[in-house]
């Protein structure tokens, strides 16, 4: 049974502190697992002592100084048979200093780091060695908490809660998937874990006990992923036959063709579209692959079967971009293109609204706007919905409610952010997948550079000297924290300082704080060459394509993620002239800083990229943060764990057809506050 723990003995005033820990059950205490293990009971000899490993050691205080210095601090040198160490404090006082004088032999407790004498313990516990060692059989849990809930009182909470409670657990997994360990055994090995145990293997979750619990979490994650595809697809979708009339006159209009690539996924969508339930689709592309193309393509099947399309795109300027590319290609067909976003007057919104009611609008493009409740579709057929990460997760379900006569729209999803093959595992487990992967020919590769601060005038000069010659620049300004105020600010001291130093230039300036028309009349003149230079924040991202631009300069780009800088470079290179990146760092790199820059300066491959970033950054930088509480696991990793998703997502399905029960179970373990999906 799982008991709240106000009903449980023994919790009293930590209920509250265990709250705030999002602890409200007994089951919620047993899956709260430690973030790391101590041995209080062995002291091990000093040339023993490992960076990063905490230690008990016995020696004898050699030397104690107090070195100079705006920072007051302590070294304390000891020794025992077999080497030195050094103890450093910053805060001490005379009790401190007492315990710790010339020849008196102690006992310390504490984290070795390496610091500038050697091996360093910071701030350590000090103990007698008269006070007899603790009589210990395990291992000392540590575990995340909070203020005011000391370590002590969790662990005898947890130790209580493991004897009473997890016998209850019952079993969710199909026999023999469990095969060393069932879960109480693993709970109990995980909180408790033996003296001899593999203390490197436990910190690195790679004990088979703890492969149980993150097994069985991934397990859990896949089964809300297929059920929200369960949910998708319960209502049937209209059926689309391939275009005869509207593809074919498209393309004759375009003064390109399209690539292999390009045709292959359209004949992915195609299959799909002919199916009777929703199509859910993710087609990622790198920078500059054509996902637009292949976007409107789909869309002439829905839109001469007489049903609606609705494309949402999560900025304006990005949503406005694909309403001129739709309208260019499409009113000269003799369809309608609506454009419908929050800072449309109330009369324009309005005429918009009636539009997609009546069905005069065929195509709509919007932002979150399309969302809302007011907005309603006439025969609404297939949604394309642009860079995907950047909405909630579940946020695209929403759009199921703009069906009408008992349909679902098929969906089609698109990022330009590529997305590593764990994450759309994890992430976009109920879609299909197709991958972009030829870029339009024609294009040349960019030549990345990595330059520190200190260049930063040679960088101007050469920018000048492109300008000059009739080509077209960007130049991005970050800072450390992520305000698009200060970011603003950063950006409107450069556009400034640069219109004094190149007054023949005309430089433009845009970032997040401009009103969104200000924002696109920017770009659009700097889209028409009216602009040689644009000094702009991160908001130049994703949506804007100029051509003639091949000078990319991002300043501090030490703090930007690779996927982030990846995005930012492709805005150069869309035309047939060679085009630079110009990384601006800060001197002295971190070696993680280092890195990454190195990586960008190897590759133009967006999905080697992403595997490289996920590997730096983690899941939920990448995905962003709307995204990340879909990855919020309590025991899985995605990049150490992959090896296990193939087989999680077929046990997820196994338990989703044959034990359905055990599949709301295990969601209400592991994802007590994911959405439920009703069936019919």
């Amino acid at each position: 049974m799982n008991v709240p723990i106000h009903q449980m003995s023994g919790i009293g005033e930590a209920a509250t502190q265990l709250e705030k820990l999002n602890l409200f059950t007994a089951h919620d205490l047993l899956f709260h697992l430690p973030r790391d293990y101590e041995d209080r009971s062995t002291i091990i000899a000093i040339r023993d002592a490992q960076v990063g490993r905490t230690v008990l050691l016995e020696a004898e205080v050699k030397s104690v100084d107090f070195p100079a210095g705006k920072r007051k601090s302590m070294s304390v040198q000891i020794q025992d048979e077999t080497g030195r160490i050094h103890l450093r404090f910053y805060h001490f006082y005379k009790t401190l200093i007492e315990q710790l004088s010339v020849g008196k032999r102690v006992r310390i407790f504490g984290e070795v780091r390496l610091g500038s004498r050697g091996l360093e313990i910071y701030h350590p516990e000090i103990r007698p060695c008269t006070e007899p060692l603790p009589e210990a059989q395990q291992l000392t849990a540590i575990y995340p908490t909070t203020e005011g809930l000391k370590q002590a009182k969790l662990r005898q909470i947890i130790t209580r809660c493991l004897t009473q409670y997890a016998g209850d657990l019952p079993e969710l997994l199909p026999a023999g998937i469990a095969k060393t360990y069932d879960l109480q055994q693993a709970l109990y090995y995980i909180h408790q874990p033996p003296l001899d145990s593999n203390v490197q293997s436990l910190k690195e979750a790679r004990h088979p006990a703890q492969q149980r619990l993150i097994f069985e979490e991934l397990v859990a994650h896949q089964i809300s992923l297929l059920q929200r595809r369960q949910y998708m697809q319960q209502i049937q979708s209209v059926v689309v036959q391939p275009s005869q009339h509207l593809l074919p006159k498209l393309l004759a209009g375009l003064p390109f063709s399209a690539t292999n690539a390009q045709q292959r996924v359209s004949q992915e969508i195609l299959l799909d579209l002919a199916q009777n339930k929703p199509m859910l689709r993710l087609v990622q592309g790198d920078v500059g692959a054509g996902k637009t193309l292949v976007a409107a393509m789909a869309a002439c099947h829905v839109l001469e079967a007489n049903w609606q399309v609705a494309i949402m795109a999560p900025t304006e300027i990005l949503a406005e971009q694909h309403f001129i590319n739709f309208a260019k290609w499409f009113v000269p067909l003799g369809l309608d293109v609506v454009f419908l976003a929050s800072k449309l007057k109330t009369k324009e919104k309005n005429t918009a609204l009636t539009m997609i009611k009546t069905g005069t609008a065929q195509i709509v493009i919007g932002t979150h706007a399309l969302f809302q409740e007011q907005v309603e579709f006439q025969k609404l057929g297939l949604v394309i919905i642009d860079e995907q990460h950047r909405f909630g997760v579940d946020q695209r379900l929403a759009l199921r409610e703009k069906g009408s006569l008992g349909t679902t729209p098929h969906q089609l999803v698109m990022t330009a952010t590529p997305i590593p093959r764990t994450l759309a595992m994890s992430a976009y487990g109920d879609l299909d997948t197709s991958i972009i992967d030829e870029l339009p020919p024609g294009r040349t590769p960019i030549q990345t550079v990595a330059m520190p601060i200190e260049r930063r005038e040679e960088v101007l000069q050469r920018i000048y000297q492109n300008c000059t010659q009739g080509k077209q620049a960007y130049w991005v300004c970050t800072l450390v924290e992520q305000s698009e105020s200060l970011d603003a600010q950063a950006a409107e001291v450069i556009y400034l300082e640069l219109r004094e130093k190149f007054p023949d230039l005309n430089i433009g300036l845009a970032h997040g704080k401009l009103k969104a028309e200000e924002k696109q009349s920017v770009m659009q003149a700097f889209k028409q060459n009216k602009l040689q230079l644009l000094i702009a924040t991160t908001v130049i991202e994703v949506g804007v394509d100029v051509p003639n631009a091949s000078i990319m300069v991002i300043e501090n780009a030490e703090r930007l993620g690779l996927s982030q800088l990846h995005q930012l470079r492709g805005r150069v290179g869309r035309g047939s002239q060679q085009s630079f990146c110009v990384l601006l760092y800060k001197s002295p790199l971190s070696q993680n800083g280092q890195a990454r820059l190195d990586i960008l300066r190897q590759s133009n491959d967006g999905f080697e990229i992403a595997e490289r970033d996920l590997e730096l950054r983690g899941a939920g930088d990448i995905l962003g943060t709307k995204q990340t509480g879909a990855l919020s696991f309590k025991v899985a990793d995605l990049q150490r764990d992959e090896y296990l998703l193939s087989k999680a997502h077929q046990v997820a399905a196994q338990i989703i057809q044959q034990h359905p029960q055990h599949a709301d179970a295990l969601m209400q373990r592991w994802l007590p506050e994911a959405p439920r999906y009703a069936f019919v």
